[in-house]
């Protein structure tokens, strides 16, 4: 993984590093697979950019590979009271015909990951990254 982040990465807009992960690794798809973002440019990245970055990629991987024939893969986040909500919903395969890998590094990240059907087809995994993480990543520092 070769995602190069430069700048302030405790201020680094979601949205923008979701987008570089997510472009670089569609690059190297044979398949056409559609890409839609939908996250607020003012959401923040909740952790530290390398550990984010190794997160986004090992679901991205997974949802871009049930998609071999292409696709859509529409990415969402929002923040509420206990961290920041991030979606990757996929027009593969139904979750019950897919492997769910929980990557070791959400556990690290402390973030819950549930993975569920959508009413269009395909599945999601839905991933939340808590304040606390945030927090106390602040108190060390």
């Amino acid at each position: 993984m070769s995602n190069l982040l430069i700048g302030d990465e405790a201020n680094q807009s979601l949205a923008i590093v979701v987008e570089s992960v997510a472009s670089s690794l569609l690059r190297e798809q044979p398949a056409a697979i559609c890409l839609e973002v939908d996250i607020d440019h003012d959401i923040r990245l909740p952790v530290d950019s390398a550990s984010f970055c190794q997160l986004i990629d090992s679901l991205l991987r997974q949802a871009i590979g049930e998609m071999s024939e292409g696709g859509e893969l529409t990415i969402t986040a929002c923040e509420s009271h206990t961290g920041v909500e991030l979606e990757i919903a996929d027009t593969g395969c139904d979750v019950e015909q897919r492997a769910c890998k929980f990557p070791m590094i959400a556990a690290a990240l402390a973030a819950e990951l549930s993975w569920q059907n959508c009413p269009q087809g395909g599945a999601a995994v839905t991933a939340i990254l808590p304040i606390y993480h945030q927090q106390a990543r602040r108190r060390a520092a």
